[in-house]
C-alpha cells in the first residue's frame, strides 16, 4: 500500500520519522513518498520531495512574502500525489499547508490521517470544521485537545506526546558529561544553554538579545544548539564572542546543561522533559506579533507548552518588548541564585506525570494502521 507523508518542520520531521518507523514494524511492504527532513529519509533509504528547510515560514508577513512560493508548493504537491496515486495520506502539523491539501485529498477519494493537531484551542477555531470534513482520524499529543475537539462533536485520539519516545531513545545513546565537555572544547563551568531557533528569522530577531547577556555571566559558559538547517554564518555573532555552536547535539546540551534560555516553541517542552531550568524567548516581526494578537484574542494566555500544558507560569516568558538584555539577565539570576529552579523542577515533575507514558509513536501507528485495515 502507498502512503504520502507531508511534514514541514524540523519537529514534524522527528515524529513522522518514528511514526514511519513502527508503521514498517506492522508492515515492511509500505511504499512511503514524503515531504520532511533527514531522519524521515534515515528511515525509508531515500530523500525527500521537498526537504523542511525549504518549508519552514514564520509570521503573517513572512508567509505573505513567501506567498508564490507557498502556492508553487501547493500546485506542486497535488501533482506528486496525483503521480504516486497513494491510497494514503498522513499529515503531521504544519497546518497552514496540510489542511489545504487535506480538503484537496478528501476530493481526489484518499484517505486522510492527520497526526499532530492544528492549535484550534489556541486560535482559528473555524479549522475544525476542515478537520471534520476530511480528516479520517485525527491523532493528539496534549491530554485537554479531545475535550477540544469534543466541543465539536469530532472524536479526536489521544496517543500522548511523541517527544517522550523521541527522548527515551536518546538517553541511552547520550554522552556523560566529561565526554560531552571534551568533545566541544568546553570548559568545567556550568552550561547554559542557548537555542536561538532553527528559522532564519529567529536568528535575526533573537539571537543578538540572547548572546548580549554573556558578559554578566563570567562563571558560566554560554553553549550554542545550531541546526544544519541554517548555514554556519547564522551564528557568527556566536563565534566572534568565542562561543561554542554544537550541531546535532541539543538533547546532550540539554541534558548537560545547568539552565536555558529557549526560543519559545517545541524546544520548551524538550527541555522541561529534560528538567532543564529555562527562560521562553520570543519576539516575532511587529506586524506579524500584532495580527496573531488580534487573531487569538485572550484565549491564549501562555506561549510556551510547559505553561500551557500545566495552565499555570511555570517558566518566565519574555515576548516582543519584554525580551530585553536586562530582563534576561534578572530571569537567569532567579534561577542560577534565586528560589525559582527549584519551582520549576517541581512542575516539570507534575507535566512529566501528566503526559504519561512513552509509546506514543508506536499507539498512532497501531491505530492508524487498524482503521485502515480494519
Amino acid at each position: 500500500m502507498k502512503y504520502y507523508v507531508i511534514a514541514g518542520e524540523q519537529s514534524g520531521d522527528l515524529h513522522a520519522s518514528n511514526m514511519m518507523r513502527e508503521l514498517l514494524i506492522l508492515d515492511q511492504t509500505i511504499q512511503f513518498r514524503f515531504w520532511g527532513g533527514d531522519l524521515m529519509a534515515s528511515v525509508v533509504g531515500e530523500k525527500p520531495i521537498k526537504h523542511i528547510k525549504d518549508l519552514a515560514f514564520m509570521g503573517f508577513v513572512e508567509v505573505a512574502k513567501n506567498i508564490r512560493t507557498i502556492f508553487k508548493n501547493l500546485t506542486f504537491c497535488k501533482e506528486d500525489i496525483l503521480e504516486f496515486k497513494p491510497e494514503i495520506l498522513i499529515l503531521v502539523d504544519y497546518p497552514g499547508f496540510n489542511l489545504r491539501i487535506a480538503e484537496w485529498a478528501k476530493k481526489q477519494g484518499i484517505r486522510v490521517f492527520y497526526y499532530i493537531s492544528p492549535t484550534i484551542w489556541a486560535w482559528k477555531e473555524n479549522r475544525v470544521e476542515i478537520v471534520k470534513r476530511c480528516v479520517e482520524q485525527m491523532f493528539v499529543i496534549l491530554p485537554f485537545e479531545v475535550e477540544a475537539y469534543a466541543k465539536h462533536h469530532y472524536k479526536a485520539d489521544y496517543v500522548g506526546h511523541p517527544l517522550l519516545d523521541a527522548i527515551e531513545q536518546e538517553k541511552s545513546n547520550l554522552p556523560d558529561r566529561n565526554t560531552f565537555i571534551q568533545k566541544n572544547s568546553l570548559d568545567q563551568r556550568p552550561i547554559i544553554a542557548v537555542l536561538p531557533g532553527s528559522r532564519k528569522q529567529e536568528i535575526e530577531r533573537m539571537f543578538s538579545i540572547m548572546l548580549d547577556v554573556v558578559d554578566e555571566f563570567e562563571n558560566y559558559q554560554f553553549v550554542i544548539a545550531g541546526t544544519t538547517n541554517l548555514p554556519e554564518k547564522a551564528y557568527q555573532m556566536a563565534i566572534d564572542k568565542k562561543l561554542r555552536v554544537v550541531f546535532n547535539q541539543t538533547y546532550a546540551l540539554m541534558h548537560h546543561a545547568h539552565a536555558g534560555v529557549i526560543k519559545s516553541g517545541t524546544s520548551t517542552l524538550e527541555s522541561a522533559l529534560f528538567r532543564l531550568p529555562q527562560v521562553v524567548c520570543y519576539k516575532g516581526g511587529a506586524l506579524s506579533f500584532a495580527i496573531a494578537k488580534l487573531v487569538v484574542g485572550g484565549r491564549l494566555k501562555y506561549i510556551s507548552l510547559p505553561n500551557l500544558i500545566l495552565d499555570r507560569p511555570v517558566i518566565k516568558e519574555l515576548i516582543q518588548d519584554q525580551l530585553t538584555p536586562q530582563n534576561l539577565k534578572q530571569e537567569l539570576l532567579k534561577i542560577l541564585e534565586g528560589g525559582v529552579r527549584e519551582d520549576i523542577l517541581k512542575n516539570y515533575d507534575q507535566l512529566i506525570m501528566l503526559l504519561g507514558n512513552s509509546g506514543a509513536s508506536k499507539k498512532v501507528a497501531e491505530l492508524m494502521y487498524n482503521r485502515i485495515n480494519a
